[in-house]
């Protein structure tokens, strides 16, 4: 791992025993030494903070930036938010993905609108260049492009006591947290928004209501020279609420279980169509067309019904390994697909044939959850909810799953903040 980066938080993990390797270009925390169950169930239950400083950051300024986005993003930026589908404007964000010109996926990604011509975009780690080329190839009319990747701090508190945790170390929490939406945003760090929001101790920062759990929780950006600050502080206030750092191991458990998708994984190089994720694109209301036209999108329209990804949860805990030697097979034996995802969400367990999660309202008085596996898979054939198909590694060991549209029920992502702070 001698080419691999490091985050600022690097020391810090290690220090605290974290176990390391790599991920997207960067030597990651997998997990601490509490285990991956314990963080997993603290973001369900209290709270977890996660190092995503390996996340690239792009900015988009000046004039033509917007349509630039709109061109390049999938998402039409006209009208994307909330149920009336208002026009993106300042202080909300959306989700979506740059498509190639093919219909495939270049990265998904989050677009910030700071004010009518700044725009910060947020993709995956070792894919700022990359947006940066894609939306400099259709530049036309001199919007500045800046790749921010290793400039920015950023790190994300998941978890129900989340908004509890950032009121005390937030000048004018009250304020801040006032009309909060999912999907909002306040603040800003060095020249990207506003210094409007700041901590106790003059730090500013962008919080925003964003996150790749399924719970309540934000994602906060700040100058890089300040995130092992932040960090600690975030941790410190945590303490008393049972808030632990977490790695990758429970990140990718708990976003399974809440049905996201990881990027050149669930979405990558084949057609972004017939997927959980289909709200990302401009579809207008009947789901025939377009309402923009958006690099890529020809070929999604012209392509035809042939392959189709689906999540999935198992009856049990047991998961499988993701290599090229496994794959889908019907209850027959017939190989149908591939698996793109195998996770295990250790909050949730099935009561009478039912998924039931350790933070649901309605759960028996002596439930225990015991894990059940899940993800997504890519097979030939639109299979109904419900439907029972068998993943294998091509061996001894198979496990019996069924399709779903949703797997972990309760989840506090879209709570009102009143409800959370």
């Amino acid at each position: 791992m001698g080419d691999m980066k490091k985050t600022v938080l690097y020391d810090w993990h290690v220090q605290n025993g974290a176990n390391m390797a790599p991920f997207g270009q960067y030597e990651m925390p997998l997990w601490y030494t509490g285990g991956v169950k314990a963080e997993h169930l603290a973001v369900i239950q209290s709270g977890g903070v996660f190092d995503t400083s390996h996340m690239a950051v792009v900015t988009v300024s000046g004039k033509g930036s917007r349509d630039l986005l709109q061109y390049c993003f999938s998402k039409d930026m006209d009208r994307c938010v909330g149920l009336k589908k208002a026009p993106l404007h300042d202080g909300r964000c959306v989700y979506g993905v740059f498509l190639n010109e093919d219909g495939t996926v270049l990265d998904d990604a989050i677009v910030y609108q700071l004010s009518a011509d700044q725009f910060m975009v947020v993709v995956n780690a070792g894919m700022g260049a990359d947006i940066a080329e894609r939306l400099n190839a259709h530049n036309k009319q001199g919007a500045e492009v800046r790749d921010l990747t290793d400039n920015a701090g950023k790190m994300d508190i998941q978890g129900p006591v989340a908004g509890k945790v950032m009121a005390t170390l937030l000048e004018n929490s009250g304020e801040v947290f006032q009309g909060m939406a999912y999907f909002s945003f306040k603040g800003g760090f060095d020249d990207i928004g506003s210094s409007a929001v700041k901590l106790k101790d003059g730090t500013p920062v962008l919080l925003s209501r964003t996150g790749y759990t399924g719970e309540f929780g934000f994602e906060i950006f700040m100058a890089r020279d300040q995130l092992a600050n932040v960090w600690q502080q975030v941790l410190d206030a945590g303490a008393s609420f049972g808030v632990l750092p977490c790695g990758l191991a429970a990140r990718d458990s708990l976003r399974a279980g809440a049905v996201l998708p990881l990027s050149h994984q669930d979405v990558g190089n084949w057609l972004f169509k017939n997927n959980p994720w289909q709200f990302a694109l401009a579809w207008d209301d009947e789901q025939k067309s377009f309402t923009k036209s958006f690099f890529g999108a020809d070929a999604v329209l012209k392509a035809g019904d042939d392959e189709f990804t689906l999540a999935f949860a198992g009856f049990d805990p047991r998961k499988i390994v993701v290599s090229e030697g496994t794959f889908v097979t019907n209850l027959d034996g017939e190989q149908i697909g591939t698996i793109l995802t195998c996770a295990t969400d250790m909050a949730i367990g099935r009561v009478d044939g039912e998924v039931i999660s350790i933070a649901s309202a309605d759960k028996p008085e002596d439930f225990v959850p015991k894990g059940v596996s899940c993800g997504f898979v890519k097979v030939r054939e639109n299979l109904a909810p419900g439907t029972e198909v068998i993943l294998t590694d091509g061996k001894r060991k198979k496990i019996k799953v069924e399709i779903r549209g949703d797997v972990r029920p309760g989840r506090t992502a879209r709570r009102p903040m009143k409800e959370m702070v």
